[in-house]
């Protein structure tokens, strides 16, 4: 595009202008436009305009240069951790020098115009929410499964849907009842509703839309999940508002995130055993709070403000100590669980690595840095 613009251009300056696009054009298409020499380059400058045109065709080659080099470069990333109204304000060490980075995603890449907003109410761009909800789920339908056996892939798969839905959901409904609180924290400020971008009308029917298609999912499962799962709702309403009351918002977001724990047994074997889903209920509540702990570092500054509660602001600087303290809950409740259930040793070889992770994170994370708490 460049160099038809170039070539088109170069018709409406004089000849001197267009020696200098032959030369631009010669560098970048040598084999479509080969270089003409222009044997009068040695003739003196006649006049002052003569030199005033040289000068100016010079700085307009340099620029065009500029350009043309600057343009290939401008990236594109798909990691959404700090996008739209989640930036850098340069408490990080990051780099703070001219211009802000845009993070486009695949939201703003493939899906048509008027979809936007609605995908990102639901945080498709931000899967990792989707995975939280999802694992425990995972993990129960699993160790439900019969010995020997590969767990069932139509749960699996009925579960991973189900996560997309219900994870879309609950951050619809969180950004409808916090749309006052978001305008004013910097992380929040750019979601669909708080911006504007949606009504609360229109974020109200898309939480219909997916609430009527979690309820197709859950009308595929046996009558015990489907009370099971159906009561779930009541922690996914009622989660947004427990910052208002209480410092501990992640605890409740752990009831709720970790309900798949006892529904996935449950879609399976058609009841509970307290013994082998207890722990692993109780592992994910204690990881939950973990996770969500130092998510919740990044807006401390901004929740002090607005004069919302959560753990962060509880445990101050005392919070490596007590997610230290859930990590080891977590750990010790998931091989109580492994332990009820009779499972052989690659279980625990596999939770040692799961230990090894958990300290890492706990260890390194800068509880300082927006950054570093959301990587981690």
């Amino acid at each position: 595009m460049a160099a038809v613009w170039l070539s088109r251009t170069s018709r409406r300056f004089p000849p001197a202008l267009s020696s200098s696009f032959a030369f631009y054009s010669s560098i970048f298409h040598p084999v479509s436009h080969p270089p003409k020499l222009n044997r009068s380059f040695s003739a003196p400058i006649k006049s002052l305009e003569n030199s005033e045109l040289w000068i100016f065709n010079c700085e307009l080659s340099r620029k065009t240069l500029e350009l043309s080099f600057r343009a290939p470069v401008a990236g594109i990333s798909t990691y959404s951790g700090l996008s739209g109204g989640e930036k850098n304000d340069g408490k990080d060490g990051g780099d703070t020098s001219g211009g802000s980075k845009i993070d486009v995603s695949w939201i703003d890449l493939y899906l048509p115009k008027v979809a936007r907003p609605y995908a990102q109410l639901a945080r498709l761009d931000k899967p990792i929410g989707t995975w939280l909800l999802a694992w425990p789920c995972m993990w129960s339908i699993t160790l439900a499964s019969s010995p020997g056996d590969l767990p069932d892939i139509k749960m699996l798969t009925l579960f991973g849907c189900g996560a997309v839905l219900l994870r879309g959901a609950g951050c619809t409904i969180n950004d409808l009842l916090d749309r006052d609180i978001d305008t004013k924290v910097e992380r929040t400020k750019s979601r669909p509703v708080a911006s504007g971008l949606l009504t609360p009308f229109q974020g109200l029917c898309f939480l219909g839309f997916q609430l009527l298609l979690g309820l197709g999912i859950l009308l595929q499962l046996n009558n015990y999940s489907r009370i099971l799962g159906a009561s779930s709702l009541l922690l996914v309403f009622s989660y947004p508002l427990m910052k208002r009351f209480t410092f501990w918002p992640q605890a409740y977001l752990g009831l709720t995130f970790n309900w798949g724990a006892l529904l996935g047994w449950a879609a399976v074997k058609g009841g509970l055993d307290p013994v082998v889903v207890v722990p692993l209920y109780i592992s994910g509540v204690f990881w939950t709070l973990v996770y969500d702990t130092i998510y919740a570092h990044q807006d401390k500054e901004d929740d002090l403000k607005v004069g919302v509660k959560s753990t962060a602001l509880r445990f101050g600087d005392s919070t490596k100590e007590w997610i230290s303290g859930f990590g080891t809950a977590c750990i010790s409740s998931l091989a109580l669980c492994g332990f009820n259930s009779d499972i052989g040793w690659p279980y625990y070889a596999c939770l040692v690595a799961a230990s090894g992770h958990l300290v890492w994170q706990i260890w390194t994370v800068d509880l300082s840095s927006r950054i570093d708490c959301n990587k981690k």
